[in-house]
């Protein structure tokens, strides 16, 4: 029965996909409008002040989208102001937003100060802008979905923790089933494994909050429609504060040991020593550097290999490419799924890797 279930949800799904496929390329020889490849990819891996669903083409062949709009909270310094309005009254960027003596306007995806109420900018000769921005602290798609990872994490655990209370004793079952043997493999495998059994009680908590949050972020990125698609782990500002996150406990908790071996490092000519403090400095801060770019490259290359493939129908221009396509797509989707817990686990060994160097007792 399960089998059945299992083919008729791909044939669903191949089926949905032709039909989407076939129908954007349908459209876009009708309109016989040229399609800018780099742009349509660039804009879906990128962060935005709304939440693009579907376009809705008119009679005249004219294309609306069709979006969820986020809120846009803008904070000023002279005077000071804080502004709180809906991302929809710019019109997808198309319109200035006035808001008492302020008016906004939206370039390249960020907000600055208009210099009247048309939403004229100023550029320098090399087509810089020169309008100051406001305090940009709005919700926007990648911080609604990091709310939504949140609020289901928190969901799980929570749930997990009931399960527990209710049945002690018990073997786990339902969700808690699904949960305990994810638990148990950072626990054993990866917190025991590299920081040891004395002291990976006080580093698992941190371990399993970033295995599930960037699991459950690369996960909800691959679903192609709200909440999902957003390009979160693929954004180096969030990768770079998880692995800042990893920098500050590892230096937090480390050991005289450690540090010694830093700065002085046991057998090492005196006169070599200066040389290999300023080497190993360096490599405390390549260790979060090489995680944040390993997280960011990997999911953002993904992402804009799955758009290009789909794009191939619209470079040829032909309904006839579009099983080729369909069949590729699928593909990548199934290893990015591969490739998006792989990714959570690397980010958290490398974590623990890290945190049990630095906590780890040396022997000589």
């Amino acid at each position: 029965m399960i089998q059945i279930l299992k083919h008729r949800f791909l044939t669903t799904f191949l089926l949905l996909c032709c039909f989407t496929i076939t129908t954007l390329a349908s459209e876009d020889t009708t309109t016989k409008e040229k399609i800018d490849i780099n742009e349509v990819i660039f804009s879906h891996i990128a962060d935005s002040y709304d939440w693009h669903m579907w376009d809705i083409t008119d009679e005249q062949g004219v294309s609306h989208p069709v979006s969820m709009p986020l809120p846009i909270i803008l904070i000023n310094t002279s005077p000071f102001s804080i502004d709180v309005f809906l991302s929809s009254e710019f019109h997808h960027g198309h319109s200035p937003v006035t808001k008492k003596e302020h008016t906004y306007v939206i370039y390249n995806n960020k907000i600055y100060y208009a210099n009247n109420q048309e939403g004229e900018l100023t550029f320098n000769e090399q087509g810089i802008i020169q309008n100051a921005q406001p305090i940009d602290i709005s919700i926007t798609k990648n911080v609604f979905t990091l709310f939504v990872a949140a609020l289901l994490m928190i969901w799980l655990f929570t749930a997990c923790a009931r399960a527990y209370k209710r049945n002690p004793g018990q073997a786990p079952k339902g969700l808690q089933g699904f949960m305990e043997p994810l638990i148990l493999f950072i626990k054993e495998d990866i917190a025991i494994a590299n920081i040891g059994e004395k002291k990976h009680a006080k580093f698992l908590p941190y371990l399993l909050t970033v295995f599930f949050f960037i699991w459950f972020l690369n996960i909800i990125g691959l679903i192609p429609f709200f909440p999902g698609g957003a390009n979160v782990t693929g954004n180096i500002s969030v990768t770079l504060v998880l692995s800042l996150f990893t920098l500050f406990i590892t230096n937090m908790y480390a050991n005289k040991s450690y540090w010694r071996h830093i700065f002085a490092m046991p057998g090492m000519p005196v006169w070599l020593l200066p040389i290999m403090a300023v080497v190993e400095l360096i490599g405390i801060i390549t260790k979060p550097f090489a995680l944040t770019i390993r997280l960011f490259a990997n999911i953002t290359a993904g992402h804009i290999i799955v758009l290009s493939l789909v794009s191939l129908i619209f470079i040829f221009q032909s309904l006839s490419i579009s099983p080729v396509s369909v069949f590729f797509v699928l593909f990548m989707d199934v290893l990015e799924l591969f490739v998006a817990t792989l990714q959570a686990y690397i980010f958290t060994m490398l974590s623990a890797l890290f945190i049990g160097m630095a906590v780890t007792e040396q022997e000589h």
